[in-house]
């Protein structure tokens, strides 16, 4: 494949074998200044996400990648994988579920160029999630808030239009625990926002469960804070009070649960941190690709105007 369209979107594909056929002819269809490509990322996928989305490359009227990954790795990882793959001047990353509207697709890569800025993340006026996701993306974007070098109140959406420049910055991470939105906030300070629609699924339920955001936030937190640890900063002079509470009440039994949950949580905290650098050390991969296929009809000079 040749050239560099105007725009890659890279859509990691987990067991979207009900969403996706109609997401990428959405997609193919819209009028993108320069042209684009699409790129699907299976992310170990157990439906028949593969083959729907190898038929689509086989098809698709505009360039369309498929990388079938060896396994599961998770959506940072996956995005990663197509990031690496994107030929694009700019870069959109988007779910596979049809809640972002392919139409708002335009309106991200149009606001990236007018804007000049490295990364625009969407937001919504009424999230179209269920409630306990909706308040674990809050818990989460208050830890990013306290962890991260990033504008206040700004909301992390998966659904954000990146530069050619932060994409390549952000390609040097090697870690096999990447967190795209913590290394967007390492390698730019020029970014905006874009509210956007957002749509119920078209089908199926959220394959966010609450393990993956729980190891979601421990990607964040892991990687780009020592925040957590200086809890015991905190914890200490905490202890010694609560032991002066404990002394006066006689409420000997509080004060031993009280010092054993603090140094149980900080030693857990530790031996994650430890247990992450020496899995890095140990060179456990960010992703394996098994497979990839490239497909779809490259544009003419005359279709990028």
């Amino acid at each position: 494949m040749s050239g560099r369209p105007g725009l890659s979107i890279v859509i990691p594909v987990y067991n979207g074998a009900g969403s996706i056929e109609q997401l990428v002819e959405a997609l193919a269809g819209l009028d993108i200044s320069g042209g684009l490509e699409i790129i699907l990322v299976n992310d170990g996928s157990s439906d028949a996400s593969l083959a729907v989305c190898q038929a689509l490359s086989a098809a698709c009227p505009v360039p369309l990648s498929v990388i079938d990954l060896a396994r599961n790795f998770g959506e940072h990882n996956a995005v990663m994988a197509g990031l690496a793959e994107a030929r694009g001047g700019h870069v959109i990353t988007m779910d596979d579920d049809l809640q972002n509207p392919p139409e708002e697709v335009v309106r991200l890569y149009e606001e990236a160029r007018r804007t000049a800025h490295d990364v625009v993340y969407t937001h919504y006026a009424r999230k179209q999630h269920a409630p306990w996701r909706n308040l674990g993306s809050r818990f989460a974007n208050w830890c990013a808030d306290r962890l991260l070098d990033k504008p206040a109140g700004l909301y992390l959406s998966s659904f954000r239009c990146l530069s050619a420049f932060a994409v390549q910055a952000i390609l040097t991470y090697r870690g096999p625990y990447p967190h795209v939105d913590g290394l967007l906030m390492q390698v730019t300070d020029r970014i905006g926002t874009l509210r956007v629609a957002h749509r119920s699924r078209a089908t199926g339920r959220s394959n966010y469960t609450f393990r993956r955001l729980v190891r979601l936030w421990l990607s964040l937190i892991g990687n780009f804070s020592a925040a957590p640890l200086r809890i015991g900063l905190v914890l200490g002079p905490v202890s010694v009070a609560a032991g002066l509470v404990a002394a006066v009440w006689g409420s000997d039994q509080a004060l031993l649960l009280l010092i054993a949950g603090a140094q149980f949580f900080l030693l857990g905290m530790i031996g994650e941190y430890i247990g992450r650098h020496a899995v890095t050390l140990g060179g456990k991969p960010q992703f394996v690709i098994r497979s990839v296929m490239r497909g779809g009809k490259e544009p003419s000079p005359d279709d990028n105007g």
